[in-house]
């Protein structure tokens, strides 16, 4: 019996890549969304991210599993790459990752994944969760040297509810 459809965040590496697989060995109904959430081209005019897309396409190969695409770089640009040239301006050191993942890949996400009809989404990220009473908890990975809740410490309620940590618990 097939589980919740669930979609990955899958950049083609190997943290997304384990995600999505182990959703799918669980029994989900897994799809993968790709982010383009920076527009940067090489002096020859390649874009960058056209490799981490090819290697993304080649996952879902692999696990056969549809892979959408989506491009966020406006909403980067506006919503966290704008705010991070300002905090540096004003002498400050801003961790734009943070912020990334507050707008874009828990929140535009999100709602993109939701318009597709998932019921959560998942991503590569080492954390974890746990309930504590009526709220949920971020909790750090089990695995200390690859812990990232730090880089989600803005996510709010509905979005941990929403989210799937699959790696947190691995070392």
């Amino acid at each position: 019996m097939t589980k919740n459809k669930i979609i990955v965040g899958i950049s083609g590496g190997v943290d997304s890549s384990v995600a999505a697989m182990l959703l799918k060995e669980k029994g989900y109904e897994v799809e993968a969304l790709f982010m383009k959430n920076w527009n940067d081209q090489t002096e020859d005019g390649k874009c960058l991210w056209e490799d981490d897309v090819k290697d993304a396409m080649q996952v879902c190969d692999k696990l056969d599993i549809p892979l959408n695409t989506v491009d966020f770089s406006k909403d980067y640009w506006e919503k966290v790459f704008k705010n991070f040239l300002t905090e540096y301006k004003n002498g400050r050191t801003p961790n734009p990752d943070v912020l990334c993942n507050k707008e874009i890949k828990f929140k535009a996400f999100l709602e993109y994944a939701e318009n597709l009809g998932a019921e959560k989404i998942a991503t590569g990220h080492y954390a974890c969760k746990s309930m504590n009473g009526n709220s949920i908890q971020l909790l750090k990975s089990i695995d200390n040297n690859k812990d990232q809740s730090y880089f989600l410490c803005c996510l709010n309620q509905n979005q941990l509810a929403r989210t799937l940590f699959p790696i947190g618990s691995l070392y």
